[in-house]
């Protein structure tokens, strides 16, 4: 029986990834980074480092407290790992450790340009990482998810139910964007996949589901779950985006950020890890991760 070291178990991926490994008889010990007394608790067969300072989309954050939390605490916390007895180190980064805007499709092996303080500091932790001598016996993984979701977790996903739920018409239908999701269970099987294969190899890996959908899709499909009647209008760009630059300046929901988030094009590659799960698909269809984190919203 495995025991896990987990630390950030209290956050949104945490919780759903510790319950979801407790059913499979796995065992915890949840560390807390903010004070040094976790170095007596620090064994086990694995390490799962989920602790950190999560993209400020207000921009409200000082850029040094990401290379704090992202970036200082990876690092001691690696160097524990050399010297322990522990088998295997999972860093959760993020896609955003590479890439702001993607405009094919993003494999592990793209050209790393993050451009924000959370890009950036999530960047170096992983330079860091992949700058050491593993030890023989162990093994290494860095993760990089894209945005992920479920039940319990709010985010932009909310947001757009909530405009669907209130009838408000989606005014940029114009923009035809596909991005990749990574739904919480296809995050966790592929999290348990990783723990009990241990023919699976040390490296960078991409996490997101097997396909991608638009926002228009996105928001197609909140409303056949919420039973909502759904309206895309498609404004065109220009005015869409003139919008938005007034929405800069006068601190409007609709702004530059928003409106980049929900038109953009962002396709992550997880072929890399299916190849070495050994698998053609996931367990869950993007769209059937989507619904049930909706179904969460409604409930």
């Amino acid at each position: 029986m495995s025991k896990i070291v987990i630390t950030g178990i209290s956050g949104f991926v945490g919780g759903n990834l510790s319950q979801y490994l407790s059913v499979l008889s796995f065992k915890f010990e949840r560390i807390s980074l903010r004070n040094s007394g976790w170095k007596a608790k620090f064994a086990g067969d694995a390490i799962i480092h989920l602790a950190g300072k999560a993209h400020d989309t207000k921009n409200t954050s000082d850029a040094s407290e990401y290379f704090k939390v992202n970036t200082d605490l990876t690092k001691e916390l690696f160097d524990a790992f050399l010297e322990s007895e522990i088998k295997d180190f999972i860093y959760f980064s993020s896609v955003k450790a590479v890439a702001d805007e993607v405009s094919n499709v993003l494999f592990e092996n793209v050209k790393a340009n993050p451009k924000t303080p959370y890009g950036q500091s999530k960047l170096q932790a992983e330079e860091y990482i992949l700058s050491k001598q593993i030890p023989e016996g162990k093994r290494v993984f860095i993760i990089r998810p894209c945005m992920i979701h479920g039940p319990g977790n709010k985010g932009n996903l909310n947001l757009l139910y909530n405009v669907v739920k209130k009838g408000i018409p989606y005014p940029l239908a114009a923009f035809q964007n596909q991005r990749s999701f990574l739904g919480i269970d296809n995050l966790n099987f592929m999290i348990k996949e990783i723990l009990e294969n241990k023919s699976i190899a040390s490296g960078v890996y991409n996490f997101s589901d097997d396909e991608v959908l638009s926002t228009n899709q996105l928001i197609e499909i909140i409303g056949s779950v919420s039973d909502k009647k759904t309206r895309l209008i498609a404004v065109p760009k220009g005015i869409i985006k003139g919008f938005a630059k007034i929405g800069d300046l006068i601190k409007f929901p609709l702004n530059s950020e928003t409106v980049q988030k929900l038109t953009e094009n962002y396709r992550v590659s997880n072929q890399k890890i299916k190849e070495a799960i050994g698998i053609e698909k996931l367990p869950n269809s993007a769209q059937q991760g989507l619904e049930k984190t909706i179904k969460s919203f409604i409930k």
